[in-house]
């Protein structure tokens, strides 16, 4: 054998080896593989071009395809994430069959409960529709995805998919094609232009823009219809377990006053009147601005000229979240009016402005679940202050990252100093956005550099908090798990992901106790409590129900406090044990359902 065919030989015995061997296992994100794509200057043509576009879909499905084949996903969310990227390639492209192959692997991946029901339901009436009509984009393949999703729908539970489908009807209603471009508009594009290079962690919103275009746009009001029709159909509230749950405790009894720490984006103190936490004539405060320096305002500032506005962008935010729970009000038509069909020019202020108001109002309805029915409870004010831009503001630097990573300490100080028994911790990092943070501000000369320094701000950040939670052993601090929809663990997210004694992460379900489609989960998510559509204040003293884990946390505050009155001996790992042993369990194993009654009485509490 010649030595030219002894190495062909050996390069194909090579390319079977390598193609026969088992997927590596991944137990975290940071493990998968990044890419980067050359994109022209202008995003938008590329986006609506189907030639343009089929070039760069090939390359994101060369390597997305790579990735599910080479690498064993420990956490279902990524690799299910993966699929659907593909899968939207697959119907932009045509390839029906191949499609719902996709649909059905992630399906078989699903996790919740509402998710294994509804997953791919879209695409198979989209595929039915197409085979049935031969065509596209017609009131006749309109009307057969209606109907096949009006068919599908009816089939199913409706109080376990509820929830999923109002979210479903409020995201159809507030599209528009400004909306469908925003992002790809006012976040991809500044990037494209500065360095023609777009990584996998900013591609895939050129795909769910292309794909919004083709699918979403043309399908609105046939989708709105078959969705409005079901909840229509079904108008039967679900039960509310927490009514019978909750305990109010009754003023003048011997308990102790319990100091609770909202560490959040501020809180309007004056609505606590005679329960706070004072530090000389004032009440307790500990605050850093955007750019990690010590701050005086116990609210995130609205800027002058937004400051007359504030009670229609209030506003804006209560027609959101009504939106959201098919709620039929002023505040949710204007809204959807507003969003669909908001020119484009207008796209950044308005998304900004929610953005802002949201952040604002954030930090106050927290507290005041965490306060509700406990008249022994005291409350400090610790502002960090997030960001509402739609591009980092100010972009991540060493000495910002050194100072913001200092400050953790100087928060966890503020709450030993206030005697807080328990801090409310609504918020939180990930790796990931520290990555796409550095894309987005132009730091770093490639990926592989963009993920080394984002590698060293996140564990600069980490060690500091757990540093600090650690510091602070008989303070409980209770934190939301997200609203990512996936493992914090696994992908790399403090401080849900932070595992101390005296730390707890909370999941969240809505009231009849069914998991939230938005609500993180994982080994560190030991709690779950209401999180949808929970009523609390915001600044200024209005009342607005708003969901998300953020919601869901301050629940569990709510009963450490009432049992740190009752029993001020209880140490943080015998606060969540208590509260644990005394939960319900779902039949699925999914979700430890906070049960403030029962756990009251087991440490003594009586009516």
């Amino acid at each position: 054998m010649s030595a030219r065919w002894r190495l062909a030989l050996l390069a194909s015995l090579a390319l079977a080896t390598a193609c026969s061997a088992p997927p590596k296992r991944v137990e975290k994100a940071a493990d998968l593989p990044r890419f980067t794509y050359p994109v022209p200057a202008e995003l938008e043509p590329l986006v609506r071009d189907p030639e343009r576009f089929a070039a760069l879909a090939r390359d994101v499905r060369r390597d997305t395809e790579a990735t599910l084949a080479g690498y064993d996903i420990a956490e279902h969310a990524t690799r299910r994430q993966l699929l659907g990227l593909v899968m939207m390639l697959d119907l932009i492209e045509g390839r029906w069959d191949e499609a719902l192959r996709r649909s059905e692997q992630i399906r078989v991946l699903q996790e919740k409960p509402a998710d294994k029901l509804l997953s791919g339901m879209v695409v198979r009436a989209i595929v039915a529709a197409v085979k049935k009509t031969g065509e596209r984009n017609t009131p006749a393949y309109q009307a057969e995805v209606a109907r096949h999703v009006a068919e599908e729908l009816a089939r199913l539970p409706y109080p376990v998919i509820r929830n999923d489908i109002q979210r479903a009807k409020a995201g159809m209603e507030t599209l528009g094609e400004t909306v469908a471009l925003g992002r790809v508009r006012n976040v991809l594009q500044p990037v494209a232009s500065r360095t023609g290079h777009l990584s996998s962690d900013m591609v895939p919103a050129l795909v769910s823009a292309r794909y919004s275009l083709e699918f979403n746009l043309p399908l609105k009001a046939a989708l709105v219809e078959a969705y409005g029709r079901y909840l229509l159909a079904n108008k039967v509230d679900k039960p509310d377990i927490w009514a019978a749950r909750d305990v109010t405790l009754p003023a003048g009894r011997p308990y102790a006053p319990v100091p609770v720490v909202v560490w959040d984006s501020g809180v309007d103190t004056a609505l606590f009147p005679a329960r706070l936490v004072e530090q000389g004539a004032a009440p307790a405060l500990i605050a850093f601005d955007r750019f990690a320096l010590p701050s005086a305002e116990p609210l995130k500032p609205i800027p002058t000229e937004l400051r007359s506005r504030l009670p229609a962008l209030l506003d804006r935010s209560k027609g959101l979240s009504d939106l959201g729970a098919d709620i039929d009000s002023p505040e949710a038509n204007a809204v959807k009016t507003l969003l669909s069909t908001l020119p484009p020019a207008q796209y950044k202020t308005v998304t900004e402005e929610l953005q802002l108001v949201g952040v604002y109002q954030h930090g106050t309805h927290v507290a005041g679940i965490a306060m509700a029915g406990n008249p022994y409870a005291r409350l400090a004010n610790a502002r960090i202050e997030f960001g509402h831009t739609l591009l980092p503001d100010p972009c991540p630097t060493r000495e910002l990252e050194e100072r913001g990573a200092a400050n953790f300490a100087r928060y966890v100080a503020f709450a030993r100093q206030t005697g807080a028994r328990v801090v409310n911790m609504s918020w939180g990092g990930n790796l990931r956005s520290y990555e796409v943070a550095l894309e987005s501000c132009g730091i770093g000369k490639d990926l592989a550099e963009r993920k080394a320094l984002a590698r060293q701000y996140f564990d600069l950040h980490l060690k500091a908090l757990t540093a600090a939670l650690a510091s602070a052993p008989d303070v409980l601090f209770v934190v939301s798990a997200g609203n990512s929809a996936n493992d914090p663990t696994f992908n790399d997210a403090y401080p849900a992901g932070i595992v101390l004694p005296n730390v707890v992460a909370v999941g969240a379900v809505d009231k009849a106790g069914d998991e939230a489609a938005f609500t993180s989960y994982g080994p560190t998510v030991l709690l779950h409590a209401n999180g949808y559509q929970v009523e609390s204040l915001v600044p200024g003293g209005r009342h607005i129900a708003l969901s998300g884990t953020s919601m869901s946390s301050p629940q569990v505050t709510n009963l450490a406090a009432k049992m740190l009155a009752v029993k001020p001996s209880l140490k943080p790992a015998e606060v969540i044990a208590v509260m644990r042993n005394t939960a319900d369990r779902s039949e699925d194993g999914r979700r430890v359902l906070v049960h403030p009654a029962r756990a009251l009485a087991a440490v003594g509490y009586r009516p």
